[in-house]
């Protein structure tokens, strides 16, 4: 599980709910959660506007692989 802000997880992308940081930190925390043994990745849900709409896209796309 990666967490955002309220959400917590193994990783966060930002515990303070910070957009840009979470759009900073996405693709570390994405291979952190691939390298790992769990069988699927899961996501706290990211706001749709700003930058999280661009998050959002990049996970939607990384989910069909």
């Amino acid at each position: 599980m990666i967490g955002f802000g309220p959400v917590t997880g193994d990783d966060t992308l930002s515990a303070g709910s910070d957009l840009a940081e979470a759009a900073a930190r996405l693709f570390d925390a994405l291979h952190r959660a691939d390298a790992s043994p769990k069988a699927a990745i899961a996501i706290a849900a990211i706001p749709m506007e700003g930058v999280g709409i661009a998050i959002n896209d990049r996970l939607a796309r990384a989910a069909v692989r």
